[in-house]
């Protein structure tokens, strides 16, 4: 039986949610998981020098370069595998993962959507769209979920949900700042430690 469970963490952007991740770990709350490997789908993304500056190893898998999906999951799987991944988090991660991947790694992929689930969620809700999305709807009050990851955008099970208030005068990136302050970083790292330990235990 193993003691900590081999993370992976999937990116695209800024890797905030990484950090949060990171910051947590540093702190001792994710005592049954490590971060083995950060993988971005973006040559560009920020994420891999927040892993670099932590010592973790840091890979783009450009899914432009790449001749089709496939070929795309073939290297990400082989890139997983050959650290050891036990389980991954999709943190801002933009690419889309079939049924194919996803079926490999059933309840072992975890993600962080910016809103209560099932509002403003699914294919085309990401980053800022969805914070223009709940304003333009007029919510008093929004949040972030984490779930697990099927086939479907937003789709798999919700492991955990946390509320945030909307507030007048919001703009989208106000708005954003709080649900990633007040949601995002406290929510994410505390359901990365639960799958690890559901990992370990089995």
């Amino acid at each position: 039986m193993q003691d900590t469970a081999n993370i992976a963490v999937l990116v695209s952007g800024g890797g905030t949610n990484l950090q949060a991740i990171l910051d947590a770990s540093a702190k001792g709350d994710i005592p049954h998981g490590q971060v083995c490997v950060v993988i971005s789908d973006r040559s560009d993304a920020y994420a891999l020098e927040r892993a670099r500056k932590s010592g973790i190893p840091a890979f783009e898998i450009n899914k432009k370069a790449c001749s089709s999906q496939k070929v795309f999951e073939e290297k990400l799987t082989e890139c997983l595998s050959e650290h050891g991944t036990d389980m991954i988090v999709l943190a801002g991660f933009l690419s889309i993962l079939t049924a194919d991947f996803t079926a490999r790694y059933k309840r072992r992929i975890i993600n962080i959507h910016p809103s209560l689930i099932p509002s403003f969620c699914g294919a085309g809700y990401y980053g800022l769209r969805v914070h223009e999305a709940a304003l333009s709807r007029g919510v008093k009050v929004t949040g972030a979920t984490v779930h697990y990851v099927n086939e479907i955008p937003d789709g798999g099970e919700i492991i955990a949900q946390k509320a945030v208030d909307v507030l007048p005068g919001d703009t989208p990136e106000v708005l954003q700042r709080r649900v990633m302050e007040q949601a995002e970083w406290i929510l994410l790292p505390k359901c990365v430690e639960y799958v690890c330990q559901e990992i370990v235990r089995q």
